[in-house]
C-alpha cells in the first residue's frame, strides 16, 4: 500500500471516528452519566473514599453470595463432569471405561496399535 493511500485511509477512519464523537458528546445519557460520575468523585473526594471504598460499602459480598460459592465450588469443583467412554479391544475383549485420556490401559493401547484405531474401538459415551 503505498503511503499517499495509507494516509486517506487513515484521514477517512478519522473523520468517522470524529462523527462518532460528535454524535456521543450530544447525548442526554452520556452527559447524564458524565455528570453523575463528576458528582460521585466530588462526594469521595470529599469523605476522603477510594472507589473500592464505595464498591465495598455497596456491594460488600463482592456480587456473589459467600454460601453459594462454597457450596458449588464443593460440590462440582467448578468443572462440567466429563463424559464416560467406553472402548472394547475387539483383539482381548477387554473394556476399558474411562472420563479422560489419561488412562493407562487406553494409553498402551495408543502406543501399541495408534490413536486413530483405538478411538475406533469405543463403543459408546454416556453422560
Amino acid at each position: 500500500m503505498s503511503l499517499l493511500s495509507e494516509f486517506m485511509q487513515k484521514e477517512q477512519q478519522l473523520k468517522q471516528l470524529q462523527a462518532e464523537m460528535d454524535k456521543l458528546q450530544n447525548d442526554d445519557r452520556l452527559k447524564a452519566e458524565l455528570q453523575f460520575k463528576a458528582k460521585l468523585e466530588e462526594l469521595m473526594r470529599e469523605f476522603n473514599k477510594s472507589a473500592a471504598d464505595v464498591i465495598g460499602l455497596l456491594d460488600p459480598q463482592g456480587n456473589k453470595p459467600a454460601t453459594s460459592k462454597a457450596a458449588s465450588a464443593s460440590a462440582s469443583d467448578g468443572r462440567r463432569k466429563r463424559k464416560l467412554k467406553i472402548y472394547k479391544n475387539p483383539k482381548t475383549g477387554e473394556v476399558v471405561e474411562t472420563r479422560g485420556g489419561n488412562q493407562k490401559t487406553l494409553k498402551s493401547w495408543k502406543d501399541e496399535h495408534g490413536s486413530e484405531t483405538v478411538e475406533s474401538w469405543l463403543v459408546r459415551i454416556e453422560e
